[in-house]
């Protein structure tokens, strides 16, 4: 699709945008980053870094024709629907600090700064970059998260397929990735430093690695527990999707990219 139209592929994946762990986060393989330009992956080292959205949206900055796939659907949305996080960039520094600290306790440092603030406070990714925000612009929280039109005009497609397609293609993609050295990879990340509790290691694969490598679980059991992740993610993702009444819905099998460029080139 990216070569007939012409464009780069923007990958709206969260996971995707660290170096360091590429099976579990399904990076390109090397021969498809030949042929394209590829834009929203490893831009960040998960040893010292946490990817945001705003460093996402950094990224697609690009008047370029863009592909996006993926993946992260907080990211996805604030592309298609210019959501603003009020420009405010990490600070690495300052960062360090926050994710020093409990979730109870960065819950409590945002309730200080912004009495009223609407965060998920089980979620210590979420209150870190809600008390970087508050701590640059102010209170109220909910008044740096605003709706702008977005940058680029957007066709939004899905691809859908029965269930057993779909439990299919995952069961094959667990097991592949476990015979790739998945768990090698993990152990790899955890010597260079990456941290035990990196958003990237609490993602699909790697937590299932980690209760692996620290002997929850056997490495016969990984796959299976890696597909049960995998298929409740899955119901998550589509239900958000399907929130968008504007997508183009399209059979995953046969292959579905004639229709898709058929659309694309009768539209334009």
């Amino acid at each position: 699709m990216a070569r007939r139209l012409g464009g780069d592929i923007l990958v709206a994946d969260s996971r995707q945008a660290y170096q360091r762990l590429h099976i579990a986060t399904n990076h390109p393989p090397d021969e498809y980053r030949a042929q394209l330009r590829y834009r929203g992956i490893e831009f960040a080292d998960p040893v010292s870094q946490v990817a945001s959205v705003f460093d996402f949206l950094r990224e697609a900055g690009s008047d370029a024709p863009a592909v996006v796939e993926g993946g992260s659907m907080l990211w996805v949305d604030a592309l298609t629907e210019g959501f603003d996080v009020a420009g405010v960039p990490p600070d690495p520094a300052r960062r360090a600090e926050l994710q020093g600290l409990s979730t109870g306790e960065l819950a409590a440092e945002v309730r200080r700064l912004d009495p009223h603030a609407r965060v998920d406070f089980n979620n210590p990714v979420r209150l870190v970059r809600a008390v970087e925000i508050l701590e640059a612009v102010g209170p109220p929280l909910h008044a740096a998260r605003r709706r702008l039109p977005p940058r680029w005009p957007f066709r939004r497609l899905g691809l859908e397929a029965p269930p057993e397609v779909i439990e299919r293609r995952l069961r094959v993609r667990c097991r592949e990735q476990v015979e790739r050295g998945l768990l090698a990879e993990t152990q790899a990340a955890l010597d260079a430093g990456v941290p035990r509790a990196h958003p990237v290691l609490t993602g699909i694969g790697y937590a299932e690695a980690l209760d692996c490598l620290e002997g929850r679980i056997s490495e016969s059991e990984l796959p299976e527990r890696m597909l049960i992740s995998n298929r409740r993610y899955g119901r998550r993702q589509l239900a958000w999707f399907k929130r968008h009444p504007d997508t183009t819905w399209l059979p995953a099998e046969p292959d579905p990219v004639p229709a898709i460029l058929g659309l694309l080139e009768t539209a334009a």
